[in-house]
């Protein structure tokens, strides 16, 4: 006997669980099946959540050996890296047990197991004891998410060659950490084993860090990194890394195709991810696939078959969780009727390091290459009253506006708490604001949200504190 439901919700990350819920606000039967035991995805488990609460402790640990400078004086500092391990463990125990708790609260029922297709209108759940639920529902949303890249030939055993997953557990601070990409996620675990006491050293294919960001940002970003003790080894090739069980050793090209090799405790590999859809059985129903092996969707989120749809990290676009987020609830406004939708030219992207780094729509590098006329106003956080009261004064906002109509194209910043700061232009931009508009909008002071306003008045060359 199978169980019947409006909709299936398959993977219970933060774009699948969101769905379920907005599902079942809507008056639909829902159920959500999980494989990871626990709700939350990657995101909450194993990916934003615990690697933000070890950004925070490590930053203050970092912080802590500086306060002597500051006119705090305190006793011998002593890292305990168990109770760190435990407060971050905590952390995602009370955040995914809260989710749970949204689930009953919203009448969504909770499979856990591997879901996959029976039928295009069939789900085969298998749990831990290996017993097969099958469900039967109307429409099915795909949202199992994503899971790292290695290298050719290098396998994550999450000891030496770490993942994410494994960067995120370590059970002591090695002397020497290598990361292979200088994207978000290798910078943010990067960052946070520097401050604990490792030797970093960032190994990036390209001439810049952070792919695909404002470039005068990733400049400014690995200057800032640099000083605080990354070594970076830009445009340089992993030809391959040797697992010694207790050390790893990885040999490198650079661009004149000198090569060296590079000794180490641990190496992570944070070389991107790739849609998690292999325990799907999708070619069982027809679910077509594009050259990434991503599943096909047309703007409705509806694949080839029908009453099959797809979010988040397993179709096009940015693998962020609040894009997951909006497209759960876009979809499920969709199946109800509603013209559910997501901005995709306003989704904020934020590294978690100190300081931080975010940013919203087009860079200087898009709009040339789209031939779009710009105005740049830029503010440096030096210049903020807020910023130096703190003592961290690195970092600028600059935001990008449309030469003719001064409507607001892009804004990228780097500098203390932006992460939240992005939020205020992401409004802005959602509602069409030209820089006039944020520059005529009373920001209170001292905040470092006034970099913003002043980088808004700085587009027509009258920032006042600069």
């Amino acid at each position: 006997m199978s169980e019947k439901f409006n909709v299936v919700v398959i993977g219970g990350g933060p774009g699948g669980y969101v769905c379920a819920i907005r599902l079942a606000q809507l008056g639909f039967k829902t159920a959500c099946v999980e494989s990871r035991g626990s709700l939350g995805g990657t995101c909450l488990n194993v990916g934003c959540i615990p690697s933000k609460n070890l950004l925070n402790l490590s930053e203050n640990f970092h912080k802590a050996k500086n306060f002597s400078n500051l006119g705090i004086e305190t006793g011998q500092l002593k890292l305990n890296i168990e109770k760190m391990m435990k407060n971050k463990d905590k952390a995602v125990t009370v955040l995914t047990k809260g989710v749970e708790f949204l689930f009953k609260k919203n009448k969504v029922t909770y499979f856990k197991g591997t879901g996959s297709f029976k039928s295009p209108n069939q789900i085969s759940i298998i749990d831990d004891k290996k017993k097969e639920t099958i469900l039967e529902a109307q429409k099915i949303i795909i949202s199992t998410g994503s899971e790292p890249v290695s290298l050719p030939n290098v396998k994550f055993d999450e000891k030496i060659i770490l993942s994410s997953t494994g960067a995120l557990s370590l059970n002591s601070v090695p002397k020497k950490m290598i990361v292979v990409g200088g994207g978000y996620i290798g910078l943010e675990m990067g960052s946070v084993w520097s401050r604990l006491g490792s030797e970093v050293h960032v190994i990036e294919f390209l001439d810049h860090i952070t792919p695909g960001m404002d470039k005068e940002v990733s400049k400014e970003f690995m200057k800032i990194l640099t000083k605080q003790g990354i070594s970076f080894h830009m445009q340089t090739k992993v030809e391959s890394i040797k697992n010694n069980k207790t050390s790893a050793k990885v040999f490198l090209m650079d661009k004149d195709g000198k090569k060296k090799e590079l000794e180490c405790d641990v190496v992570l590999i944070s070389v991107g991810r790739k849609p998690n859809t292999k325990n799907l059985k999708l070619d069982s129903v027809g679910v077509l696939l594009d050259e990434k092996k991503r599943i096909k969707v047309n703007k409705n989120f509806e694949t080839n078959i029908k009453n099959i749809y797809a979010i988040g990290d397993v179709i096009a676009g940015p693998m962020l969780a609040h894009k997951a987020e909006e497209e759960g609830i876009a979809v499920a406004e969709l199946i109800s009727g509603q013209s559910g939708h997501v901005n995709y030219d306003v989704i904020p992207g934020v590294i978690y390091t100190s300081p931080e780094v975010a940013t919203v729509g087009k860079t200087e590098e898009q709009l040339k290459s789209l031939g779009i006329k710009y105005k740049v106003g830029k503010f440096p956080f030096i210049a903020n009253s807020r910023a130096k009261a703190i003592n961290e004064p690195e970092g600028f906002v600059k935001i990008l506006a449309d030469e003719k109509t001064d409507k607001i194209l892009g804004v990228h910043m780097i500098g203390p708490h932006v992460g939240e700061i992005i939020g205020e232009v992401a409004v802005a931009m959602e509602f069409g604001a030209s820089s006039e508009d944020v520059a005529r909008t009373c920001h209170a002071h001292p905040t470092f949200s006034e970099a913003v306003k002043e980088a808004a008045l700085s587009i027509d060359k009258r920032a006042i504190h600069s």
